[in-house]
């Protein structure tokens, strides 16, 4: 059974995702403020964390950045419409997606269980006679899920971490962002000119800020690189 962390100071909002989640077998536990959340987080291991950014006590997004001190665990934001600034700075600080309100709850559940299969599906395909992957000083522990560089560890989260270990499976081979999209986050491209801007600009953030953590200068990456009009790529 999943374990699923709601947060949000709106308690019918609260009240309807639970409802829905524990409807699909899953295991709902909620917070109403950041304070509440940061303890829930620290005390239990969850699968995801659903975070709103206005919260009472203290924000998600400074919710979001103390648990990555502790956690890897999968965090989708939750967002006003039109506030840009809040997903970005959401991505920069450690989640893996967001989500703007007001939100259909079947596309918040696909979204969940999408995250869901990809965790069970990479544990189950890891070999563990193969569970280390190495490119010069870089080196990826596929079974404890940790990063190296020059044998310093380097705290990455989910989504950044899955990022890394596709591109390493793939060195050379050039991702274009609507790839990786659709590779890491399990979504289409939007339809809106809008949307993929935003869905765009959100893999540029993962890829700015795993480039500061794996590289000695990220102005002038080693590792990952950038093809200019068609993607990244390992080399």
């Amino acid at each position: 059974m999943s374990k699923i962390l709601v947060v949000d100071d709106e308690k019918l909002i609260v009240k309807g995702i639970k409802f829905s989640l524990v409807q699909d077998g899953m295991d709902v536990s909620v917070a109403y403020d950041g304070e509440e959340a940061l303890r829930l987080a620290q005390k239990e291991d969850f699968d995801i964390i659903l975070l709103d950014v206005m919260l009472p006590k203290i924000n998600g997004l400074d919710v979001c950045s103390a648990i990555r001190e502790f956690s890897s665990v999968p965090i989708i934001m939750v967002t006003a419409k039109g506030e840009d600034i809040d997903k970005i700075m959401g991505l920069e600080l450690g989640a893996d997606d967001y989500i703007t309100k007001p939100f259909n709850i079947l596309e918040l559940k696909a979204r969940i269980k999408a995250i869901l299969r990809r965790s069970v599906r990479k544990s189950a395909q890891t070999p563990v006679n193969d569970s280390i992957l190495s490119l010069r000083d870089l080196s990826l522990d596929t079974k404890s899920r940790r990063c190296y560089v020059g044998g310093k560890e380097a705290n990455l989260t989910t989504k950044e971490f899955e990022l890394l270990l596709l591109l390493m499976k793939n060195i050379g081979t050039v991702y274009s962002r609507d790839q990786l999209l659709s590779e890491l986050w399990g979504i289409k491209p939007g339809t809106s000119g809008e949307q993929k801007r935003e869905q765009r600009r959100a893999v540029d953030v993962h890829v700015r800020r795993l480039r500061e953590k794996i590289e000695k200068i990220p102005s002038e990456p080693q590792y990952i690189h950038t093809r200019w009009g068609v993607g990244y790529y390992l080399q």
